[in-house]
């Protein structure tokens, strides 16, 4: 847990070095992104990529181990499953799942409702895309718009499984499932083309919160959509094209018993 305020000793050199030193696959393991490397269709992977993000809360091992049990059901190629099976059919094959507050009928609805979404848009790409507009400078339209598609063509998801930055919700997951699909490079995978990287906002969590605060990029009580922002806008400072570069390689230190940010941040305070 960080302590001090660090904003004094920020630079871009030492954001850069994290990235240069963990933003590698190597450092993936323990984390719910590692298993969209496992499909090369993209229409495969965006929605495991949904899937994943969608159970990404709680502890990291239970998140792998319900995501593989939902993935194990849906075979090689999740987009030829769903084709394949109704609603009803969903709810046959998840009864009795269950992943702290998310059951089996609502991966049943998530997972119609991507079904009825490709359908209508040929891609989530294109349902995304259709929400965005050129004076967008944040992702937050296109996700409402985004969030409302999925919830017109199944309704019941919005809420927990699939919430909505128009509730003041920082999204985290979502936000996480973006990071995953339009970013391209070692670590994540991508394949959402022709959208800027400068509209992506930070997946904020509890740990990305409290590194946010002792950067001083927010003064805010609570991990909400406004504190997202925030947080955005001071890595915005060091890397305007691509807001949330450094994500991975800070919240490493949140998931990895073996690093700690603040023992590093403490010995570059002693070089200063």
């Amino acid at each position: 847990m960080l302590q001090q305020n660090y904003k004094s000793r920020l630079s871009k050199q030492f954001l850069e070095n994290l990235y240069k030193k963990y933003n590698h696959r190597v450092f993936v393991s323990p984390d719910p992104l590692q298993f969209l490397y496992d499909y090369s269709d993209i229409h495969d992977r965006e929605i495991v990529g949904l899937i994943a993000s969608a159970l990404a809360y709680g502890r990291v091992r239970q998140i792998l181990k319900s995501i593989s049990a939902v993935l194990d059901k849906l075979g090689p190629s999740p987009l030829m499953f769903l084709k394949k099976n109704s609603l009803m059919d969903l709810q046959k094959v998840f009864k009795g799942f269950k992943h702290r507050f998310t059951t089996g009928d609502d991966i049943s609805l998530l997972l119609s409702a991507i079904k009825h979404t490709v359908n209508r848009h040929g891609s989530l790409c294109n349902c995304f895309k259709s929400g965005m507009t050129a004076s967008n400078d944040t992702s937050v339209s296109a996700l409402t718009a985004f969030v409302d598609n999925l919830g017109s063509s199944v309704p019941g998801i919005q809420g927990h499984t699939v919430p909505s930055p128009k509730n003041g919700s920082a999204c985290k997951r979502l936000n996480l499932f973006l990071r995953w699909m339009i970013r391209n490079d070692n670590v994540d995978p991508g394949g959402w083309e022709n959208i800027p990287l400068s509209i992506l906002i930070i997946p904020l969590d509890t740990h990305m919160y409290r590194i946010g605060h002792a950067f001083g990029f927010t003064t805010r009580k609570q991990a909400d959509l406004k504190a997202a922002l925030e947080i955005t806008e001071g890595f915005r400072q060091f890397s305007p094209r691509d807001p949330v570069r450094y994500d991975f390689a800070l919240t490493r230190f949140g998931i990895r018993d073996d690093l700690d940010l603040q023992k590093i941040l403490n010995s570059t305070e002693k070089r200063v």
